[in-house]
């Protein structure tokens, strides 16, 4: 596929599984909303229920900020799967103005966040390299 399909297909997904390195250099993979823009993916700490808000993918990528982010398609008409992957380099921003574009692309991709804005730090994920596969040419 090529880089403007990866990026309309990942775009155009609910969730991706975000995945960091932790400290002692052990995977660690969660579920996020996010929105794109350009060739950057937001993603925000909400008020979501959490055990805590001291997040581990966020003191993960404050470490090592090599992440990745993968979006997939499945279906039980194998011929229909694909999956994009999104490698790059986050950073934390903690207490993004209600002006960064990453707030506003969040809140213009889900009406949760127009309702309640997040109030957490936002990830900043800068993608160096897009990659993917489908069933189909």
């Amino acid at each position: 596929m090529r880089t403007a399909e990866l990026r309309r297909r990942f775009a155009s997904s609910a969730v991706a599984r975000l995945a960091t390195v932790r400290p002692d250099g052990a995977p660690h993979v969660v579920p996020v909303v996010f929105a794109v823009v350009d060739g950057t993916v937001y993603s925000a700490v909400d008020a979501k229920p959490k055990r805590t808000t001291r997040l581990q993918r966020l003191a993960n990528v404050r470490v090592e900020p090599r992440c990745a982010l993968l979006v997939d398609h499945y279906e039980d008409d194998w011929s229909l799967l694909w999956w994009v992957r999104a490698d790059g380099t986050a950073a934390v921003v903690d207490e993004p103005p209600a002006t960064h574009p990453g707030l506003v692309a969040l809140a213009e991709r889900h009406p949760q966040y127009r309702e309640q804005p997040p109030a957490g730090p936002l990830l900043v994920v800068t993608v160096q390299r897009w990659s993917g596969w489908s069933s189909t040419a």
